[in-house]
């Protein structure tokens, strides 16, 4: 019962995440009789989708997605660690299509033509639009680490999109030795879910813990701090004492160089380290159609403008979710979600000829240290003077009892059961 209630609150705190966006929102008109077109079908934007419709039902809104399931990086972390399902992380388009109206291409977008307003497909055909929103997620920088490819990550996967990458992952963590080392590379800023190397060295300790119980986890980190790190390297000592080791960009941590075929990593002062398995996280940029489009700078992310999240380089074309240049917003699930309904609503004041609704909006995000143990961030963020600004945030505090941490654990459960419903129904 408990369970269901915190659910129901969470649900209505993501509908009020909408409703923010939609305050005071001139409907019908013209906007009613326009084409949105939406490339991507993550948190961003499957959310982007489902919140044009629902403040305006006539709208005509096109979701350009190739995958019919979508798998999600929040709690693939807890698959590596054996506290869920592959299955579970998956979620289907049915929802938005019976429910909301939405209809949905499975195609992949492989070019944007701004001056026709046009999305070309795979298969060549074009769609027109009135506005476009690009939720592309990211892509890896091939060229950033020496040795590390396409290829490369067969053999030492990232498994920073959820999918096959993951499974390989898992099951090299399972063919392991009982005293195996697990190696992750992690990239300096920015880059995907700050929190998610650092959850992942948690669950993949919990793993070790149960079935290899002499492994060791150590990651090798370009930066010389992380978010929430405080509670992470508490956490980690009280539940597994030494068996995972960080070492940060000043300890030589960042790695330059990898040998995939035997499975060596190189510090930028030249010391080697092999392990059993590598798990490597490399530098990231927005995906494909953002750079294909000309909405990324040199910087590989795409520049917004800060109220609505339309493109500074495009216009009618608004970008959301990781490809954006959202700071301090971090590049995380419930930012692209909140994103999705700000976006939403001045997509559809753009169409009406109005000014867009005052933007607000909001990220939490949850960490699982063991399967009872979890550790929180959280922050609101407002328009202050043309720019995006935090005005009220924290995280968990670092003298909290057991019990605390146990219900923060049950709260990661039930924000991810409620997003899942909230956007694909599931």
């Amino acid at each position: 019962m408990k369970t269901d209630q915190a659910r129901r609150r969470l649900l209505a705190g993501l509908g009020a995440t909408l409703g923010l966006a939609a305050a005071g929102l001139p409907l019908g008109g013209s906007a009613s009789r326009a084409r949105v077109v939406v490339v991507g079908g993550g948190f961003g934007g499957a959310a982007a989708a489902r919140a044009l419709r629902q403040f305006a039902p006539d709208l005509e809104v096109v979701l350009v997605e190739p995958s019919a399931v979508f798998r999600t990086c929040p709690f693939s972390n807890l698959y590596l660690g054996g506290l869920r399902s592959f299955g579970s992380l998956g979620h289907h388009y049915g929802y938005l299509q019976r429910r909301h109206g939405v209809r949905v291409v499975r195609s992949s977008a492989r070019a944007v033509d701004p001056e026709r307003r046009q999305v070309r497909l795979v298969d060549g055909t074009r769609l027109g639009y009135d506005r476009l929103i690009l939720s592309p997620g990211i892509d890896m920088r091939w060229d950033a680490l020496e040795g590390y490819d396409q290829t490369a990550a067969e053999r030492l996967p990232h498994a920073w999109k959820a999918g096959p990458q993951t499974r390989l992952l898992r099951r090299q963590l399972q063919a392991m030795d009982d005293d195996g080392l697990f190696l992750m590379v992690i990239p300096d800023n920015p880059y995907r879910c700050p929190p998610g190397p650092y959850e992942r060295a948690a669950m993949v300790a919990h793993y070790c813990r149960r079935h290899k119980p002499r492994a060791k986890v150590l990651l090798l980190d370009a930066k010389d701090a992380f978010s929430k790190q405080a509670l992470f390297e508490q956490g980690w000592r009280e539940v597994y004492g030494e068996r995972i080791e960080w070492v940060g960009f000043s300890g030589d941590g960042e790695v330059v160089r990898v040998d995939a075929n035997q499975r060596i990593v190189e510090t930028a002062f030249g010391n080697r380290h092999q392990a059993d398995v590598i798990n490597v996280i490399p530098p990231q940029q927005a995906g494909y159609i953002a750079r294909q489009a000309g909405v990324t700078d040199r910087s590989g992310w795409a520049p917004v403008k800060a109220g609505t999240f339309e493109s500074r380089l495009v216009p009618d074309v608004y970008v959301i979710g990781d490809a954006a240049v959202a700071a301090p917003m971090p590049k995380s699930a419930f930012c692209a979600h909140s994103q999705a309904g700000v976006t939403a609503a001045a997509v559809l004041a753009s169409l009406a000829g109005r000014e867009p609704p005052e933007p607000a909006w909001l990220n939490t995000c949850f960490s699982l240290i063991d399967s009872d143990y979890a550790i929180s961030i959280s922050g609101q963020y407002r328009l202050r003077d043309g720019e995006i600004q935090e005005v009220s945030g924290g995280v968990s505090p670092l003298q909290a009892s057991q019990e605390f941490r146990r219900r923060e654990a049950e709260h990661a459960r039930d924000w991810y059961a409620a997003m899942s419903h909230a956007i694909w129904g599931a």
